[in-house]
């Protein structure tokens, strides 16, 4: 592989790995800060023993996420130092304010929640969790505002004197329609891969042989389910809309998610396509179709019209041509579609596991409300299990799927219309690359266990026993510290 490709392949891989564990703080923070806020109001022990077993669960999953995620800002200088000299005005605002702003507000309250237990008053450290959820939002909230920015430049004109793009209205940047749309998708599938997770350990606990925990992984995945079903609705939802400003501002985004080669009117919406095994192939072996279902879902009319990636291609050429001609290459030549197998399969892998996930979460449901012994009885039954931990995965699984998509469906664009993946590279040589995603592999990979590990490690263990009623009840609170010792 070419210095180009190998520095995507890092980018990627760095990218992927740090994303495993944003959604989950998101939505772990707003579980664990709705969790304690239940046992304020109330009293009851069994949502202070869920507060902090599923803080400790937060705690590790944060920790390794601020580890992983700084390599993020370092990736822009390493390997793409090009982009940096042509977006830094631009990039450089959004990511400083979550960088100093944000992420400080969540880390510094995160750090209040877990010593402040004893110390602070029950409402004040309760808005301490609560602050941290919010921080997490706006972290979110910023960095996709910039990277919004990639997909749909706005609030911006370019230097005449050096080329590169400059900020004029940060208020343009941050109310980006793809900004705003990104975030109402993004925070609610975040909560819903952390139901899911909730869901998946609570079910593993209920259908162990000693009934270990009843009570407590029955209520916890009640909040799950409910929860599960919830933000699944609301992530399909906002996902239609945000598909239809996709459509929009990148139409060859989505006519590649769709596979649709020609332009035309009443576009059918595509179910599943086999194809051959190229970038962009000349001919479909094998779809199956709702017939005008695309063109309502794009234009809410079912003869509504829908660009083609062949129409498109021809249309961008005519574009950028001398965007082309001024770095030397023939216009001709030029390519302006993405991976079309890697954009369909992603986006439908996306869609399918959020679909799957809301429909455990309805059938989760309805047997903890129609059979009887509800979950913890369906729980013993192997099959049950493997589906509860299989809707725990496809959080994930929806989460990394989004962003290939999202990411794949940009190209040939590191900053569509404005600068080409290609012309955004450093002026490296393909060893040096190399050396440094092995590096990175490696790295990761002793992380990614060492997390792996210990997060499965506090799961197993399940929450601290319930207080002794003969101690005082005074007695303090133990801080949700994620020591094997518990």
């Amino acid at each position: 592989m070419d210095v180009i490709e190998l520095a995507r392949w890092q980018f990627a891989f760095t990218t992927l790995f740090h994303f495993i564990f944003v959604p989950l703080t998101i939505g772990l923070s707003a579980f664990v800060a709705t969790m304690q806020t239940k046992w304020v109001r109330t009293g009851d022990e069994q949502y202070l023993r869920m507060t902090q077993f599923w803080g400790k669960l937060l705690l590790v999953n944060f920790a390794i996420g601020i580890a992983t995620g700084l390599v993020q800002e370092f990736q822009f200088g390493m390997a793409w130092s090009a982009y940096s000299r042509y977006v830094g005005d631009v990039f450089g605002a959004p990511l400083a304010i979550e960088g100093l702003g944000a992420f400080f507000l969540e880390s510094t309250f995160l750090g209040i929640w877990i010593f402040g237990w004893n110390r602070l008053p029950k409402k004040l450290h309760l808005a301490s969790i609560w602050l941290v959820f919010i921080g997490t939002n706006l972290s979110a909230y910023f960095i996709l505002a910039a990277n919004a920015w990639m997909q749909s430049p706005v609030g911006y004109e370019i230097d005449p004197a050096t080329g590169n793009a400059v900020l004029t209205s940060i208020w343009a940047l941050l109310s980006n329609p793809i900004a705003i749309y990104a975030y109402l998708h993004t925070i609610p599938a975040a909560l819903t891969s952390a139901a899911a997770l909730i869901v998946g350990i609570s079910v593993w606990h209920l259908g162990r042989r000693r009934g270990h925990e009843t009570d407590f992984f029955r209520r916890s995945a009640r909040w799950g389910l409910r929860g599960m079903l919830v933000f699944a609705l609301a992530t399909i939802t906002v996902g239609h809309f945000f598909g239809q400003t996709i459509a929009e501002k990148q139409p060859m985004k989505m006519a590649a998610a769709e596979a649709l080669y020609e332009s035309r009117n009443g576009a059918p919406l595509s179910l599943m396509a086999i194809a051959p095994f190229e970038k962009k192939p000349e001919r479909l072996s094998f779809s199956l179709e709702i017939p005008k279902l695309y063109s309502f879902m794009e234009t809410n009319d079912f003869n509504g019209h829908v660009e083609g990636i062949n129409d498109l291609q021809e249309k961008y050429r005519e574009q950028y041509a001398q965007y082309e001609i001024d770095r030397g290459r023939d216009p001709e030549a030029a390519e302006y579609y993405p991976i079309v197998g890697l954009t369909y399969w992603s986006f439908r892998t996306m869609v399918g596991a959020g679909v799957l996930m809301a429909l455990f979460a309805a059938v989760g449901l309805l047997i903890e409300r129609r059979v009887p012994g509800g979950v913890a009885a369906m729980s013993r039954r192997r099959w049950f299990r493997w589906l509860g931990l299989g809707a725990l995965v496809g959080g994930f699984l929806a989460q990394a799927a989004g962003w290939i998509f999202t990411e794949i469906g940009r190209q040939p664009w590191a900053v569509t219309g404005l600068l080409k993946t290609e012309d955004a590279i450093s002026q490296l040589g393909a060893s040096t690359v190399a050396i440094s995603l092995s590096v990175f592999i490696v790295l990761y990979l002793v992380i990614g266990s060492i997390e792996f590990w210990l997060f499965r490690k506090l799961a197993i263990n399940g929450p601290d026993p319930l207080p002794d009623p003969d101690d005082d009840d005074e007695s303090p609170v133990k801080p949700p510290l994620p020591s094997l010792a518990y």
